[in-house]
């Protein structure tokens, strides 16, 4: 039994309103649903950040090599790899002296990306490393003096509060040294329609991602939550610029998770949250970037500005 996902999950149905952490979604089901999800119409997220690679991958490498001639480009929450190989391939093209390191909570996810990379790419220097962000790279910081470039792609960092956001990017200017690197992929405000139907797909599949979370909790912790009486339900506020998510319960009903020894009670359309994501106005970014000791060296964008990559530079 996973420890730490059990204490999570004790602690978050305990509260209330009853969560659910989203980092869990990603088991070798989420992993690959929502794969499913990034090929969606109504996923922009991913083809906006696909494009900006597409477009500005020269200029990437410029800015990364006018500040090291060799530098260690590390990616959190890497995936599939699917963007990022679009940097990998012309880097090599370049001949620019980097080692791909992605880190990834997920070991199924790591794993399949390692097989992908050793086949297509194997003469590139890789290094993949489980775990949580922070710990990985503070032992990196201990064999290796190179200049770092961090990765934090597909508005990963809209998943935090804004307050914990902003935690987060200081740790991390904490572990990096002056001149080290962040590109960051953020999706920016827009038409509301737009960011509701990426988070609500007309063929359910990003409804069977958040239930499959349940499916998650009965198989590692022997629950027994029934998945149809529960409903995925996002909200978007357009005030605030969140997007949330949350599993509904159809009706009064009890789970009892035997893991945990524990029983949960649920009243008749009672919530779990199991997602935020905040989207970001560039004068947002640029304050975030200046308060957790980096400075915003230049924003790209997509054709349709719904998404952007900024690069920052540790001050």
């Amino acid at each position: 039994m996973n420890e730490q996902f059990a204490r999570d999950v004790m602690h978050g149905l305990s509260e209330s309103p009853k969560y659910l952490p989203s980092k869990y979604f990603y088991d070798k089901t989420g992993d690959r649903l929502f794969q499913e999800i990034m090929e969606l119409e109504e996923y922009y997220l991913t083809r906006c950040e696909f494009e900006i690679f597409q477009n500005s991958k020269q200029e990437f490498l410029n800015h990364f090599l006018a500040q090291s001639k060799a530098f260690d480009l590390i990616e959190f929450g890497a995936g599939d790899g699917k963007k990022t190989k679009v940097l990998l391939e012309h880097f090599m093209e370049r001949g620019a002296d980097f080692t791909y390191k992605p880190i990834d909570i997920s070991a199924n996810a790591l794993d399949s990306l390692e097989s992908d990379l050793r086949h297509g790419m194997p003469q590139l220097k890789l290094e993949t490393l489980q775990g949580e962000y922070f710990s990985v790279l503070s032992q990196l910081d201990k064999t290796s003096d190179r200049t770092k470039v961090v990765l934090f792609l597909g508005s990963n960092i809209g998943n935090f509060l804004r307050p914990v956001a902003l935690d987060f990017l200081k740790q991390l200017a904490n572990t990096l040294k002056k001149g080290d690197m962040l590109l960051l992929g953020v999706d920016l405000v827009k038409d509301p329609t737009v960011i509701s139907k990426a988070y609500n797909d007309s063929k359910g599949i990003t409804a069977r991602f958040n239930l499959n979370l349940l499916h998650r909790i009965n198989s590692e912790l022997a629950a027994n939550f029934d998945l149809d009486k529960f409903s995925h339900f996002p909200l978007y506020n357009p005030i605030s610029g969140t997007s949330r998510s949350f599993l509904i319960s159809r009706e009064r009903q009890t789970v009892t998770i035997e893991k945990l020894n524990a029983s949960f009670h649920f009243n008749a359309w009672e919530p779990i949250h199991t997602e935020y994501s905040h989207k970001y106005r560039l004068e947002e970014l640029d304050q975030l970037a200046e308060s957790s000791g980096f400075e915003t060296v230049e924003h790209y964008f997509d054709a349709r500005k719904y998404f952007t990559d900024g690069i920052w530079r540790l001050r």
